[in-house]
């Protein structure tokens, strides 16, 4: 197999369990049917069920950096950018570090949410958490906030480099308030977060990340769900904090622990790195949460007690300490679709390449459901360790692995229908939006594929364009309009786009 791995420049990515430890502080109302996100609304993933597909039409299927063509704007981000990008409201979110400087009075290894405005390109403001003291066991350098956030009306929910969920006004304070009820910001100028509170897991909870705290939130009525980070110490041994909670719910208006779950205890492998997802299946409302320990489980949004789990490595798998064993963690998003749910496998991306697995499972059973739950199953050299979330669109999935292999597959029956191969590492997901496929990668690359079965077992491919930089995010539409981050840079691309230059930055191009 061919090595895709050009470099690492993130460490830990990104990005029988004992009964789970329930600790109510506060009562969560029953949980609602699930409405489409409506424009106030924006996640990782575009619904809760975490699909990467978007009912969006008329996006570009080509452009040109170089003349412009198709170019909206483009603005400039850090370094290193993994979060996002999220559009809800007429803003757009992105998480990156702050090597970027727009405040030259910040030092540059912080962990950043910017905020600019998606129709302009115009920046708005910008978060800039400092590093943890106890440095890369918790906080690696230079790698900033590393997960989406999640947006509903005037708020934003994510989760800072320093492990803390962070609820956020989407205006910062360029509205001229500072909304309580934190109110003592240190950096509180017009292009400065406004925080509306802040839920610090390692104090509050004991959470012990490794290398980085990485998690997507997703909320369902009044309450957020939540992967805490929790992993092992800096000997990639021993479970630190063996009873601090993985998977937690939170009162997104209070920032109030809802319940928490110890599950998978000391069991945990390496880190925790990914989201949960939430989804109505056999008629019974859950959250399914993937453990540090390669298992996935599903639990009651409203207390958080077990409904099933399913391990998701064979169980003659073996777990081994820098990336040659056979066991993965699961880094990739749970997606659910008509009653089953898709997910692949894979671990830390300096762990290397390695066969893994793609697993689609009926979700309706209860307890563990490994043995019996199973539709269908692609392993081996037909796929390799991944970190991407699945696209199911018109009954077909598309799943991405980090050797750089796009695959599309009979979404109920997982016949291959044709690889597409980027020759080059990828870390994002591939979305798919007006009859395309959207994929980025290692080397900068985003492909844009016709959608559908191909032709004589072959993609379709309709453009393949450079963007400059690497492309560690997936790709998101909001009005006719596609958004792609970068490492360091965020284009808006838009059919028949003519060129503007958002303030503070140069022209696009």
């Amino acid at each position: 197999m061919q090595k895709r791995i050009s470099r690492s420049v993130f460490s830990a990515l990104v990005l029988p369990a004992a009964v789970a430890t329930m600790a109510t502080q506060a009562i969560l109302a029953p949980t609602p049917a699930l409405a489409a996100p409506s424009d106030d609304v924006a996640m990782y993933g575009g619904t809760p069920s975490r699909n990467m597909v978007s009912d969006e039409t008329g996006l570009p299927a080509s452009w040109d950096l170089s003349s412009g063509e198709n170019v909206l704007w483009k603005q400039t981000l850090g370094t290193q950018s993994y979060g996002g990008p999220v559009v809800a409201g007429g803003k757009i979110f992105v998480g990156t570090n702050n090597e970027g400087r727009r405040n030259p009075k910040l030092d540059k290894d912080r962990g950043n949410v910017m905020a600019f405005d998606a129709t302009t390109g115009e920046f708005y403001w910008q978060s800039a958490h400092a590093k943890l003291t106890a440095g890369r066991i918790h906080d690696w350098p230079l790698q900033g906030v590393c997960s989406a956030p999640y947006v509903e009306g005037d708020r934003l929910y994510y989760v800072s480099n320093r492990a803390e969920l962070i609820a956020a006004d989407t205006e910062g304070f360029r509205d001229g308030e500072n909304d309580g009820p934190v109110t003592d910001e240190v950096n509180a100028s017009t292009i400065d977060e406004d925080v509306i509170w802040r839920f610090d897991m390692i104090d509050e909870l004991s959470v012990f990340p490794h290398n980085l705290a990485v998690g997507s939130a997703l909320a369902v009525g009044d309450v957020l769900y939540l992967v805490t980070g929790n992993g092992v110490d800096e000997g990639h041994i021993n479970v630190t904090s063996v009873r601090a909670p993985s998977f937690i719910a939170v009162n997104k208006n209070t920032g109030k622990l809802v319940w928490e779950s110890d599950l998978p205890g000391e069991s945990i492998l390496h880190g925790s790195w990914s989201n949960p997802a939430y989804g109505v299946i056999g008629g019974k409302p859950q959250v399914v949460f993937p453990g540090g320990d390669g298992w996935l489980y599903s639990l009651d949004p409203k207390d958080g007690k077990l409904i099933w789990k399913f391990d998701a490595n064979p169980k003659d798998s073996k777990w081994e300490l820098g990336g040659a064993g056979t066991k993965n963690n699961i880094i990739s998003t749970p997606v659910i679709y008509k009653d089953r749910v898709y997910i692949g496998v894979g671990q830390d991306p300096e762990h290397g390449e390695a066969p893994a697995h793609f697993w689609v499972f009926d979700a309706t059973g209860s307890g563990d459901i490994t043995a019996s739950s199973v539709v269908w199953h692609r392993s081996g050299n037909d796929f390799h360790r991944t970190m991407s979330t699945a696209a199911i669109a018109d009954g077909i999935v598309y799943i991405a692995d980090l050797s750089g292999f796009l695959y599309a597959l009979d979404a109920e029956t997982g016949e291959h229908f044709w690889t597409y191969d980027a020759f080059a590492a990828i870390w994002g997901s591939a979305f798919v939006a007006d009859g395309k496929v959207y994929l980025g990668d290692e080397d900068g690359d985003i492909a844009v594929l016709k959608a559908g079965k191909g032709k004589d077992g072959e993609p379709e491919l309709l453009a393949e364009i450079n963007m400059g930089s690497a492309v560690y995010t997936t790709p998101v539409a909001k009005n006719g309009v596609l958004y792609i981050a970068t490492r360091n840079k965020l284009f808006a691309l838009e059919q028949g786009a003519t060129p503007t230059t958002p303030p503070g930055e140069e022209p696009a191009p």
